[in-house]
């Protein structure tokens, strides 16, 4: 049964919402956790170490994997934490056991993740040497993956501690949109053979961000610091995986 052209906006505006809530707990936790600042960080060192050391894609989904265990509990837990306060009026035992647990869940999965660390690049680690050197002249089929997470964990910190006007995926003191779009000119620019291919990249990462501001969902400045951010972190990690 087709839905008429009015449902399917309301349905399409619903399944937004839910998107935009969602960030809404990302940026929250962000602001509020310091384990959640702490496991975004490793994730990018994490996402970085497995393009540096050459991973195969089967451990770098492993990584993911472990990456997405960790961040999603540490959501859970912090959810646990504002139901407990919103119920629990003065201290009680079963709220502290709540947390507790909450906070063990965390640990445990984060344990196991430090042990798969291990195993997975103990491998890449012994000999990063030989694969490094091996492939110094070349970039990596991971790279535009990696610089993107990175790009997408810089501009979760810097919407969670920037501003707090608008909402995750509407607004905010650093345009998201423009992150990403100018990450992926970089990250074209640098592996494309030609410089007109890089310009029209950079072009259309412009029409994005123009986008943005004609909206008015972000000012001039707000874009300007989101371009900033895509490119300056894919440069840097393209730089790095070069050395």
């Amino acid at each position: 049964m087709r839905l008429p052209p009015g449902a399917k906006r309301v349905h399409q505006n619903r399944a937004w919402a839910a998107f935009d809530y969602a960030f809404q707990g990302i940026l929250y936790a962000t602001r509020t956790q310091l384990n959640m600042r702490i496991h975004l960080v490793a994730a990018a060192l994490a996402m970085f170490a497995s393009l540096y050391l050459r991973l195969e894609r089967a451990y770098v989904a492993i990584v993911v994997l472990c990456i997405a265990l960790v961040i999603a509990l540490e959501l859970i837990n912090t959810a646990i934490e504002a139901l407990t306060d919103l119920f629990t009026v003065a201290h009680h035992p079963l709220a502290k056991i709540a947390k507790d647990a909450a906070a063990g869940a965390v640990l445990v999965v984060s344990m196991a993740a430090v042990i798969v660390a291990y195993l997975v690049f103990y491998e890449g680690l012994t000999a990063a040497g030989a694969k490094v050197s091996e492939a110094v002249a070349g970039i990596p089929r991971n790279y535009a993956f990696v610089a993107f997470v990175v790009v997408g964990v810089g501009t979760i910190f810097a919407k969670a501690f920037a501003g707090r006007h608008g909402t995750p995926l509407q607004g905010g003191a650093v345009s998201g949109h423009a992150a990403l779009a100018f990450a992926g000119a970089t990250i074209i620019t640098l592996l494309a053979p030609s410089l007109v291919v890089g310009l029209l990249a950079f072009f259309l990462a412009f029409l994005v961000s123009q986008s943005r501001v004609e909206g008015g969902i972000h000012s001039p400045a707000e874009v300007a610091a989101g371009a900033a951010i895509g490119i300056c972190l894919s440069l840097a990690i393209f730089l790095l995986i070069r050395v």
